[in-house]
């Protein structure tokens, strides 16, 4: 599992769960439910960091900031 923030909410326009991980830019899944849409943004944080090694681009560090939500 990865220490990379993720931003999870319901898309009404996708009829789905949206993962969203803004530390890396373009990084996202979706799924029926919350724990598909994490299971499936733990598999693309693996291959955006995957391609991005093999393209040479930098990694970024996971921030561990703490997100509130008062939604």
């Amino acid at each position: 599992m990865y220490k990379y923030r993720i931003i999870l909410y319901w898309s009404e326009e996708d009829s789905a769960f949206i993962a969203d991980v803004p530390e890396l830019p373009g990084c996202m899944a979706h799924g029926e439910t919350q724990e598909e849409a994490l299971r499936n943004v733990n598999d693309a944080i693996g291959l955006w960091i995957d391609t991005a090694r093999e393209l040479g681009n930098p990694v970024p560090e996971p921030r561990g900031e703490r997100l509130i939500s008062s939604g």
